[in-house]
């Protein structure tokens, strides 16, 4: 083992030489199609054993010399990283404790990007999770001190430590590294896909970037896509290096390649579990050592040579061939193929466990209780059973169930945000349509709260009736206040004038005889002063949602009250369209008429639709992205 005095006198030579070399590796945005930035990783002198970098900072710990190794670390890769002219973001490595030295300077850093002309706000400093944190305080005050000069935090190896989450809630980070352990072998692993997707979760409620390091293998690239994991770092793109790449878009998925259209969580990847399939020409007695050495195989999938399914031979099948003492001598040498069941039922990995849930009772030919699931291309991923099925329904059941609201039966806030957050993360275009009642208050002051509760939950069944797309959502804020996200862009519009038409004829039927001849009610506003209040009705603020307004759904709400309160300056029922965002390619969102309000046919108030939006504007996106 290296003693002091052998780890001093090899630091100090390191200082007096500034013999660390820094090596970059690109950390790549796969939705935007290029290189975000690149983490800074320093060697020691090649011909020692400080070259790795455990072996050089151990020594400079043991020598007393950590924070001027620190500093010279940073300098050089500051240097390196401008003189090479790397486009993006600078992730520098920090350990906790040298934040908390005596000797600590807190100026280094920005006196060394002054000398090389680069902004501060190009630069992360990157808190590893493997190294103890004993006083929160003064690391927050550290990094406070780093944030109001323009830099912006990470921390690194988020699940290799033991109190990651704890970093996470206490350090307020603007990015989080997850661990390379959780992206190993990830799309043959629920357990990591679960965990990953849940920390992207709650990083978007956070407003927290994700980065998921490790990425090997194509494998694991596609399915961190397919969980809308975009900003990824690993050697499939490029190892570390002293010139790194400038360009990966040659690794990339194509542009055409097809984006998820479901939450992972709630498909049939949620369930699986890769399990060896055996080949189709392998032979009975080959089958049968397989399912003897695994007791607990109730079956096992049946796949040619290209990885496709064919069907699923099933222990009991195979117990019954084999019950005759003659079976091995009759059957042993015949191929698997002859005895696969083919009635087996096959999805996609991407099925949404709700169709799969139809698919599984509709289904009275399939095989048993097991399936086979695949991904796009048709390959063999795994198996999955009913129980794994019904288990997860009920899971995502109970959830639905605890944050539902109590008088609708719709989803409420929480998964109303959860929602909207996944949509923009996703960069799915959809229309977002704050929906509430007009003249709800002096009906509700007039006949009570419990006719008043009525109306809200006629209200929420004409939504369920007639939002009829297989992904749109309804949300119940609260109140006569509900949200939709409409995927549907070929009918929402249909959608939402046939709500207003059903709601339209079914609002007098909520009045007494002579309130209803009167065409309303009269009351008390909301200054005190005596007035009519006609029926009451519904307001529609829609607001088309392009690709790429990566904003959170506060904001989005925030936008949506907006367009309310100007669409409220309509009579009657009403459907109000912001103008600002047709910018949705490929939709009939691009056909709407640039145009004044428009009366549709129908009851005596009619349906207005205002296109001209809030504000004049010609924006192409009314969302714009979060800087970095």
């Amino acid at each position: 083992m290296q003693n002091a005095a052998e780890a001093t006198e090899q630091i100090e030579t390191i200082l007096r030489t500034e013999s660390l070399t820094p090596l970059f590796q690109p950390i790549v945005d796969t939705r935007r199609r290029k290189i975000y930035g690149y983490e800074a990783l320093i060697r020691g002198p090649s011909a020692s054993s400080l070259y790795a970098p455990f072996n050089l900072f151990r020594a400079a710990t043991l020598s007393g010399h950590l924070v001027e190794i620190d500093h010279l670390a940073r300098r050089l890769a500051i240097r390196r990283f401008t003189r090479l002219g790397l486009e993006g973001q600078l992730f520098l490595n920090v350990m906790p404790q040298t934040l908390l030295q005596e000797d600590f300077q807190g100026g280094v850093t920005l006196a060394a990007l002054r000398e090389e002309g680069l902004d501060p706000r190009r630069v992360v400093i990157e808190v590893t999770e493997h190294c103890p944190i004993d006083d929160y305080d003064l690391i927050r005050n550290a990094l406070q001190h780093y944030r109001e000069m323009g830099f912006l935090v990470a921390l690194d190896d988020l699940g290799d430590g033991s109190a990651g989450l704890r970093h996470w809630a206490e350090l307020s980070p603007d990015f989080v590294k997850i661990s390379r352990h959780f992206c190993e072998q990830i799309e043959r692993d629920p357990t990591k896909r679960k965990f990953v997707g849940f920390l992207l979760e709650v990083s978007r409620s956070l407003g927290c970037e994700v980065i998921v390091e490790g990425v090997e293998r194509v494998e694991e690239y596609r399915c961190l896509w397919s969980l809308n994991s975009h900003i990824l770092q690993g050697y499939y793109f490029a190892h570390p290096m002293e010139n790194p790449p400038r360009s990966i878009e040659h690794l990339l998925l194509p542009e055409s390649a097809p984006r998820p259209s479901s939450d992972p969580a709630r498909t049939a990847m949620a369930i699986y579990r890769p399990q060896e399939p055996i080949a189709a020409d392998a032979s009975l007695s080959e089958l049968s050592q397989r399912l003897s050495q695994l007791n607990g195989l109730r079956s096992i999938a049946v796949t040619q040579d290209d990885n496709t399914p064919i069907g699923i031979v099933h222990r009991d099948d195979l117990l019954a061939i084999f019950s005759n003492p003659y079976a091995h001598s009759l059957y042993g040498r015949r191929k698997v193929e002859a005895f696969v069941r083919k009635d087996a039922l096959i999805v996609s990995e991407e099925t949404p466990l709700e169709t799969l849930s139809r698919q599984l009772t509709d289904c009275s030919s399939c095989s048993r209780q097991d399936f086979l699931v695949v991904d796009a291309a048709g390959h063999y991923r795994g198996m999955a059973s009913i129980v794994d099925l019904l288990r997860e329904m009920t899971a995502m059941q109970v959830k639905n169930a605890r944050q539902a609201n109590p008088l609708s039966g719709l989803p409420g806030n929480l998964l109303i945000n959860e929602t909207l957050a996944k949509s923009l993360a996703q960069e799915r275009p959809f229309v977002a349509v704050y929906c509430d009642l007009d003249n709800f208050k002096p009906y509700n002051d007039h006949y009570g709260h419990a006719r008043g509760d009525e109306v809200i939950v006629a209200l929420a069944d004409i939504l369920r009736r007639e939002i009829e797309g297989p992904e749109d959502f309804i949300g119940h804020v609260g109140g006569d206040d509900f949200m939709l996200a409409l995927f549907d862009l070929d009918r929402w519009r249909g959608m939402c004038e046939r709500t207003l038409t059903t709601f339209e004829q079914l609002a007098p039927t909520f009045y007494d005889e002579a309130d209803r001849q009167a065409g309303g009610i009269s009351g008390v506003d909301r200054q005190g002063n005596h007035s009519f209040f006609p029926l009451v009705s519904i307001t529609m603020a829609a607001l088309p949602i392009s690709p790429g307004c990566h904003r959170s759904p506060h904001e989005l709400s925030s936008i949506l009250s907006e367009i309310k309160h100007k669409a409220k300056l309509q009579p009657g029922n009403t459907l109000f369209v912001d103008r600002r965002s047709y910018t949705v390619p490929g939709t009939d969102l691009q056909s709407v008429p640039n145009a004044g309000p428009h009366n549709y046919s129908g009851g005596s108030k009619g349906h207005a639709e205002d296109v001209s939006g809030v504000k004049e504007s010609g924006a192409a996106c009314l969302l714009p992205e979060r800087g970095r």
